[in-house]
């Protein structure tokens, strides 16, 4: 049996149903933005991709984790 996602990646499965499109390709977005700060990315998000803060924050906070 395996423990379900915690923390931002908890997220995950929702935003790929919302948004259409797999995390690793919105991971992808967010490292190659000229942005670099958290909510710099997190505003970036949700006004040209429509993203909720909740979803934003989560994809920011576990990509800027991977770096």
């Amino acid at each position: 049996m395996t423990d379900a996602p915690k923390g931002p990646a908890s997220y995950f499965p929702s935003i790929e149903a919302k948004y259409g499109r797999p995390i690793a390709e919105w991971q992808d977005l967010i490292r190659s933005s000229p942005l670099t700060k958290h909510m710099e990315l997190v505003n970036w998000l949700k006004t040209e991709h429509g993203m909720g803060h909740g979803h934003a924050n989560a994809l920011v906070a576990a990509t800027l984790a991977d770096r």
